[in-house]
């Protein structure tokens, strides 16, 4: 089956932040998602899943165990399980990205306090 955002389960997360799901299995996740300018997820981490978000329009912000990296379009990185991280979009435009999540994160996320 074609996967794209019409046909996919749509989801509003953050500060008017969307996700859809391409792919929703309890083995692997697959969302596409949209992040506007100047809005950033929760710092947390993942016990059990690992996670590639691969970028396709703009330049994502990653705090990953307090290193800052930008990641530009068409990049991607690869986060292991237990690492505290953030994604932020600070540019001007729209960000998106997809995140694929192995196994999925449901139910295996763990917040984190932000540093002051």
């Amino acid at each position: 089956m074609k996967k794209n955002r019409k046909n996919s389960e749509h989801y509003l997360w953050g500060e008017n932040c969307h996700g859809w799901h391409l792919v929703k299995g309890s083995e692997l996740s697959v969302i596409e998602e949209l992040m506007p300018s100047n809005t950033k997820e929760t710092r947390h981490y993942h016990s059990k899943s690992q996670q590639l978000f691969y970028v396709l329009k703009g330049e994502a912000t990653f705090e990953i165990e307090n290193e800052v990296l930008k990641v530009p379009s068409r990049e991607g990185i690869h986060i292991q399980p237990n690492l505290v991280h953030q994604i932020r979009n600070e540019g001007g435009t729209d960000l998106e990205f997809l995140v694929i999540s192995q196994p999925t994160t449901r139910g295996d996320r763990t917040n984190v306090n932000n540093p002051e």
